[in-house]
């Protein structure tokens, strides 16, 4: 073992927004307890900053809801903290089926709406054009509408969790590595640094693409695989209102929301790119994550969009963006009480939700962290679910790119 550098209850390796999160309500429900989070570069810097930030509650997956509900619940309560509004924008959701397929998953979420106490509606076609204009819904067999759903600024939200977690106690700390844990037996007893030893009681790995590595150095398959999210944002136009709500096109495998006048797009491609955690540097920003932005990416499937967004062939590409999101064969979160070692957990596999959940995930893991229970049923996150897999071989990649590339939900 090396010096002590620090000391504490509970360190995060990783300052994105689940380890923010998780550190805001550590520090909210176990006041005087010591937390302290690693960044070996900025907070909020890598898959957070580069989320497309769709805060949407009612999902096919209903063991995602309640942790959707959750980070509602938690952004009103921190601009009362801080004082100041996260401008969330409730803009609402419209949900488009134009098969039998998607019509049937359509009900099926409006029960769950209800069942949810959520409110949701069916509007007409004329209605949804109404409210986006860029949208063609001739092909649509019904349209569902949930007014309450937002979107949200995601490296704003990271931040809110951490100015109000520094403001409870936490300790974080950027531009430091942590490069590798502790480990006597099967108990982890924290991490290494280049400054030094952080001994803490319980050692929680909120670091996204390369979480799979430290994982590892516990002798466990964390499964998940980092998988490239990407979108699109347009040139400016009068069709995307500001105010107008995010439209999901499960038919297209697609969504989209405003930005600011423009139209902000995410489209499944036909390829998903997963890669180990083992070739991704430690600054995403230098990963070249499509030497051509995604044109090709966007050819082979931009007749799926345009079937209801055919201007989609004329309005101009301003952005485009891509970061990494942890994908799992059946899109659930993989995340927990590492199996077989000690003092580990896993906050980890975000399937594309991360900002969705955030307010669950961090409630989650800050009791865990405290010895407590789970207020969450987290037994389809299950981290042992798939069992024995290698998640840096090209057969686990390969698994996890193609159930992004099948995803139809959003």
């Amino acid at each position: 073992m090396n010096k002590q550098f620090k000391k504490a209850d509970v360190v995060i390796i990783g300052g994105g927004v689940f380890g923010c999160a998780i550190a805001y309500y550590y520090t909210r429900n176990n006041p005087g307890q010591k937390i302290i989070v690693l960044d070996r570069n900025e907070l909020c810097n890598a898959a957070t900053s580069h989320a497309a930030a769709l805060v949407t509650k009612i999902r096919a997956k209903k063991s995602f809801i309640p942790l959707s509900l959750e980070t509602y619940q938690v952004v009103a309560e921190m601009e009362k903290i801080l004082g100041e509004s996260m401008d969330m924008k409730f803009c609402g959701v419209i949900h488009l089926a134009a098969s039998e397929a998607r019509l049937a998953e359509l009900k099926e979420l409006m029960a769950i709406a209800e069942e949810f106490n959520q409110a949701a509606h069916y509007i007409s076609p004329e209605e949804a054009h109404q409210m986006s204009p860029w949208l063609k819904t001739d092909e649509a067999l019904s349209i569902g509408y949930m007014p309450d759903e937002a979107y949200c600024d995601p490296y704003l939200l990271g931040t809110f969790f951490s100015r109000c977690a520094k403001l409870q106690g936490a300790e974080f700390i950027q531009g430091l590595e942590a490069t590798n844990l502790i480990m006597e037996g099967n108990d982890v007893l924290g991490v290494h640094t280049k400054e030094g030893d952080i001994i803490a009681g319980t050692t929680i790995v909120a670091s996204g693409a390369w979480a799979p590595k430290f994982a590892r150095e516990a002798g466990v398959s964390l499964p998940m695989a980092p998988t490239r999210s990407q979108y699109w944002i347009t040139e400016k136009n009068a069709i995307f209102p500001v105010n107008s709500p995010i439209v999901l096109l499960p038919d297209a495998q697609a969504y989209a929301r405003p930005e600011g006048g423009s139209l902000l797009f995410g489209i499944r491609e036909r390829n998903s790119l997963s890669v180990s955690a083992d070739v991704i540097p430690s600054d995403v920003n230098d990963f070249s994550f499509s030497p051509d932005k995604g044109v090709q990416d966007l050819s082979e499937v931009i007749d799926r969009l345009a079937r209801f967004f055919p201007k989609v062939y004329d309005i101009g590409m301003k952005y485009y963006v891509a970061g990494f999101s942890g994908y799992t064969p059946d899109n659930n979160l993989s995340m927990g009480i590492a199996p077989g070692v000690n003092h580990l957990l896993m906050a980890t596999g975000c399937v594309g939700a991360g900002i969705s959940v955030s307010g669950g995930v961090g409630l989650a893991f800050a009791e865990l962290a405290a010895g407590k229970e789970n207020p969450y049923d987290f037994s389809a996150f299950d981290l042992q679910r798939f069992g024995e897999v290698d998640p840096f071989s090209p057969e686990w990649l390969e698994r996890c790119a193609r159930a992004r590339s099948t995803k139809v939900s959003g």
